[in-house]
């Protein structure tokens, strides 16, 4: 394992444990709101603390993204976090939700862990060396057309006003496929079109952090990820289109479709 993800494993896990700890008494959390349908809970920042730590400790000099205290440090090496995704799911108690961590290097994602803590599921890439779920290699999957796949999404929760452009896609990926599913954590929900419980998924809206660990492993898994104008932009457009290579294009083109200027 690369010496740059044996660290963010370490942290990913660090951070699990807090989670994990939390879940079992969720009624004692101190819940905030960011803004509408947006909340923070003193288990993120716990996270993110021993996250951003554990990175820093072994890399100093490293810059850091993170969703809860945002951006410090100047680096052509920047770690983007999320310590958990799928907040609301977790103070619900509806067990989706992981620890997210990928490294992008001169504007490249080069390292991803996405950890779900429930499951105790470790998925890691380093570009080039393939995609893991524990110590199995990922690869998408197999499915060939848009009508057998398996879909998923998120709704646009933090910008309301963005529902009118999704609900035609949302409308047209129902009628063409074999079912959509929304399960509230991006970052968890790319991990499984790596590993081929999901054959595509896009979103609207979405933080570098839901999206830099995820979009690598589904490259390193084989698989395709765009922005809705189906160039590499997605981190800093905040839209994101991916799936295997068959299943892609045509999801890529009804998006598109809708989301055009």
């Amino acid at each position: 394992m690369h010496p740059m993800l044996n660290i963010a494993v370490k942290a990913a896990r660090r951070a699990g444990a807090i989670i994990n700890r939390a879940a079992m008494d969720i009624d004692a959390l101190t819940v905030s709101t960011k803004r509408h349908n947006d909340f923070v809970t003193e288990v993120d920042q716990a996270a993110e603390q021993a996250v951003i730590q554990i990175l820093l400790k072994a890399f100093p000099d490293h810059a850091i993204l993170a969703e809860e205290s945002g951006a410090q440090g100047k680096s052509d090496y920047l770690w983007i976090i999320d310590p958990l995704d799928g907040t609301t799911n977790f103070i619900h108690g509806f067990p989706q939700y992981c620890v997210s961590i990928g490294l992008r290097h001169k504007g490249v994602v080069t390292q991803a862990v996405i950890y779900d803590p429930g499951r105790n599921e470790l998925y890691t890439a380093s570009r080039g060396h393939g995609a893991y779920l524990n110590d199995r290699r990922l690869r998408v999957s197999k499915r060939k057309q848009l009508d057998d796949a398996l879909i998923g999404t998120g709704f646009p929760f933090r910008e309301i006003g963005q529902i009118a452009d999704y609900m035609p896609v949302l409308r047209q990926v129902m009628a063409q496929t074999a079912g959509v599913r929304r399960a509230g954590a991006a970052a968890l929900d790319l991990a499984y079109v790596a590993a081929g419980r999901l054959d595509g998924f896009w979103e609207i809206g979405l933080a570098p952090w839901d999206m830099a660990a995820g979009s690598l492993l589904i490259q390193e898994a084989g698989g395709l990820v765009s922005d809705f104008d189906g160039n590499g932009n997605y981190l800093d457009a905040g839209n994101i289109v991916a799936g295997t290579p068959k299943v892609f294009a045509p999801l890529l083109q009804i998006v598109a479709a809708h989301h055009k200027k």
